[in-house]
Protein backbone atom coordinates (compact mmCIF):
# COMPACT_ATOMS: atom_id res chain seq x y z
CA UNK A 1 0.00 0.00 0.00
CA UNK A 2 2.80 2.43 0.91
CA UNK A 3 4.77 1.50 -2.22
CA UNK A 4 1.72 2.08 -4.40
CA UNK A 5 1.24 5.55 -2.84
CA UNK A 6 4.85 6.55 -3.68
CA UNK A 7 4.47 5.54 -7.30
CA UNK A 8 1.21 7.49 -7.62
CA UNK A 9 2.83 10.61 -6.16
CA UNK A 10 5.77 10.37 -8.56
CA UNK A 11 3.53 9.83 -11.54
CA UNK A 12 1.40 12.90 -10.84
CA UNK A 13 4.40 15.18 -11.36
CA UNK A 14 4.21 17.06 -8.07
CA UNK A 15 5.36 20.67 -8.11
CA UNK A 16 8.80 21.38 -6.66
CA UNK A 17 9.55 24.28 -4.35
CA UNK A 18 11.51 26.02 -7.10
CA UNK A 19 8.55 25.75 -9.49
CA UNK A 20 6.19 27.12 -6.85
CA UNK A 21 8.52 30.08 -6.20
CA UNK A 22 8.90 30.85 -9.91
CA UNK A 23 5.15 30.56 -10.39
CA UNK A 24 4.47 32.86 -7.43
CA UNK A 25 7.02 35.58 -8.22
CA UNK A 26 6.63 35.50 -11.98
CA UNK A 27 2.84 35.48 -11.66
CA UNK A 28 2.91 38.45 -9.32
CA UNK A 29 5.38 40.26 -11.58
CA UNK A 30 3.20 39.76 -14.63
CA UNK A 31 0.09 40.83 -12.71
CA UNK A 32 1.87 43.97 -11.50
CA UNK A 33 3.09 44.77 -15.02
CA UNK A 34 -0.42 44.37 -16.48
CA UNK A 35 -1.88 46.49 -13.68
CA UNK A 36 0.59 49.32 -14.34
CA UNK A 37 -0.07 49.05 -18.07
CA UNK A 38 -3.83 49.18 -17.47
CA UNK A 39 -3.39 52.21 -15.21
CA UNK A 40 -1.38 54.01 -17.90
CA UNK A 41 -4.04 53.23 -20.50
CA UNK A 42 -6.81 54.48 -18.19
CA UNK A 43 -4.87 57.71 -17.50
CA UNK A 44 -4.35 58.21 -21.24
CA UNK A 45 -8.08 57.63 -21.81
CA UNK A 46 -8.94 60.19 -19.13
CA UNK A 47 -6.60 62.75 -20.71
CA UNK A 48 -8.09 62.03 -24.14
CA UNK A 49 -11.58 62.49 -22.70
CA UNK A 50 -10.63 65.85 -21.27
CA UNK A 51 -9.00 66.86 -24.56
CA UNK A 52 -12.07 65.79 -26.55
CA UNK A 53 -14.46 67.70 -24.30
CA UNK A 54 -12.36 70.86 -24.15
CA UNK A 55 -11.10 71.01 -27.72
CA UNK A 56 -13.52 69.10 -29.96
CA UNK A 57 -16.98 69.78 -28.50
CA UNK A 58 -16.78 73.58 -28.99
CA UNK A 59 -16.21 72.96 -32.71
CA UNK A 60 -19.81 71.75 -32.96
CA UNK A 61 -21.04 75.32 -32.41
CA UNK A 62 -18.77 76.89 -35.00
CA UNK A 63 -20.10 77.52 -38.47
CA UNK A 64 -17.50 75.43 -40.29
CA UNK A 65 -18.11 71.72 -41.03
CA UNK A 66 -20.14 70.58 -38.04
CA UNK A 67 -20.45 67.13 -39.62
CA UNK A 68 -16.67 66.66 -39.72
CA UNK A 69 -16.42 67.80 -36.11
CA UNK A 70 -19.13 65.38 -35.02
CA UNK A 71 -17.48 62.54 -36.88
CA UNK A 72 -14.14 63.33 -35.20
CA UNK A 73 -15.84 63.42 -31.78
CA UNK A 74 -17.52 60.05 -32.35
CA UNK A 75 -14.21 58.51 -33.48
CA UNK A 76 -12.45 59.92 -30.41
CA UNK A 77 -15.16 58.69 -28.06
CA UNK A 78 -14.95 55.19 -29.53
CA UNK A 79 -11.16 55.26 -29.23
CA UNK A 80 -11.49 56.28 -25.58
CA UNK A 81 -13.97 53.44 -25.06
CA UNK A 82 -11.50 51.01 -26.65
CA UNK A 83 -8.78 52.22 -24.29
CA UNK A 84 -11.03 51.91 -21.24
CA UNK A 85 -12.17 48.41 -22.19
CA UNK A 86 -8.58 47.39 -22.90
CA UNK A 87 -7.57 48.60 -19.44
CA UNK A 88 -10.47 46.63 -17.95
CA UNK A 89 -9.38 43.55 -19.93
CA UNK A 90 -5.79 43.84 -18.68
CA UNK A 91 -6.95 44.10 -15.08
CA UNK A 92 -9.61 41.41 -14.90
CA UNK A 93 -8.94 39.03 -17.85
CA UNK A 94 -12.60 38.44 -18.65
CA UNK A 95 -13.78 37.11 -22.00
CA UNK A 96 -16.67 39.59 -22.01
CA UNK A 97 -14.20 42.49 -21.87
CA UNK A 98 -12.31 41.06 -24.85
CA UNK A 99 -15.53 40.82 -26.84
CA UNK A 100 -16.43 44.39 -25.92
CA UNK A 101 -13.02 45.64 -27.06
CA UNK A 102 -13.58 43.98 -30.44
CA UNK A 103 -17.11 45.45 -30.61
CA UNK A 104 -15.76 48.97 -30.09
CA UNK A 105 -12.97 48.40 -32.64
CA UNK A 106 -15.47 47.30 -35.29
CA UNK A 107 -17.81 50.19 -34.44
CA UNK A 108 -14.97 52.69 -34.76
CA UNK A 109 -13.95 51.25 -38.10
CA UNK A 110 -17.53 51.55 -39.34
CA UNK A 111 -17.70 55.31 -38.69
CA UNK A 112 -14.62 56.16 -40.74
CA UNK A 113 -15.49 58.13 -43.87
CA UNK A 114 -13.76 55.86 -46.41
CA UNK A 115 -15.54 52.63 -45.48
CA UNK A 116 -17.22 50.74 -48.33
CA UNK A 117 -20.74 49.35 -48.32
CA UNK A 118 -19.39 45.79 -48.19
CA UNK A 119 -17.27 46.68 -45.15
CA UNK A 120 -20.36 48.18 -43.50
CA UNK A 121 -22.30 44.99 -44.17
CA UNK A 122 -19.52 42.81 -42.77
CA UNK A 123 -19.13 45.10 -39.77
CA UNK A 124 -22.84 45.03 -39.03
CA UNK A 125 -22.89 41.23 -39.26
CA UNK A 126 -19.83 40.98 -37.00
CA UNK A 127 -21.38 43.37 -34.48
CA UNK A 128 -24.61 41.38 -34.44
CA UNK A 129 -22.69 38.16 -33.90
CA UNK A 130 -20.54 39.60 -31.13
CA UNK A 131 -23.51 41.16 -29.35
CA UNK A 132 -25.33 37.83 -29.47
CA UNK A 133 -22.26 36.04 -28.12
CA UNK A 134 -21.85 38.67 -25.40
CA UNK A 135 -25.51 38.59 -24.38
CA UNK A 136 -26.23 34.87 -24.49
CA UNK A 137 -22.89 33.21 -23.76
CA UNK A 138 -20.76 35.60 -21.71
CA UNK A 139 -23.19 37.51 -19.52
CA UNK A 140 -22.90 35.16 -16.57
CA UNK A 141 -26.63 35.35 -16.07
CA UNK A 142 -29.30 33.08 -17.46
CA UNK A 143 -30.61 34.20 -20.82
CA UNK A 144 -34.13 35.58 -21.11
CA UNK A 145 -36.00 32.61 -22.52
CA UNK A 146 -39.71 31.99 -22.56
CA UNK A 147 -40.79 30.08 -19.48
Amino acid sequence: MGEENKSNKASTGGETGFERAIDFYLGNGIHLFLSVLALLIIVAAALATFDTVVRDFPRLWQQTSEYDSLQKIVENILLIAIAAELGFLLLFHRAAAAVEVVIFIIARKMVTPGVSAFDLLLGAAALCGLIIVRFYYLSGQPSAKAE
